[in-house]
């Protein structure tokens, strides 16, 4: 098993923009803001690695992805206590799968060989005291 913590605040995968090359050709781009997390996802993916393979293709594997938010700064003191006790979870955007989107496509390459080799997936999105993106990996 794989465990791993990306600190900050998660960044959920933005949606693909469109836009023109030199020639005027409509080209699709990754924002930047996703494309830096991605990266920092891959990053934080090598250094738990320490220098060993992605797991193979046909190993399937299980995942998790627990996304700890910032608490609103303006909300009561009771109701930020009621959030990082967890009787209150974020349910606003962003989406909890752009979360695992942005994971995944980090972690492509590092952690396993494919992406298609991951037969189950737990996650979740929660208020934390310090925002952070834990993952966790496993071969089932």
């Amino acid at each position: 098993m794989i465990r791993f913590t990306i600190p900050g605040v998660p960044v959920a995968k933005g949606r693909a923009r469109i836009g023109r090359t030199r020639s005027g050709q409509p080209i699709a781009f990754t924002p930047g803001k996703t494309r830096s997390y991605e990266a920092l996802v891959a990053l934080a993916a090598q250094q738990a690695m320490q220098g060993r393979a992605p797991f193979p293709k046909d190993q399937a594997l299980f995942l998790r992805v627990d996304a700890y938010l910032p608490v609103p700064a303006s909300w009561s003191r009771k109701k930020q206590q009621a959030a990082l006790d967890g009787a209150i979870r974020p349910s606003a955007r962003p989406d909890l799968d752009n979360f695992v989107k942005a994971t995944l496509d980090g972690l492509n390459g590092i952690l396993f060989a494919d992406d298609s080799s991951i037969v189950q997936i737990w996650a979740a999105k929660m208020y934390g005291d310090v925002p952070r993106l834990v993952v966790e990996a496993a071969v089932v």
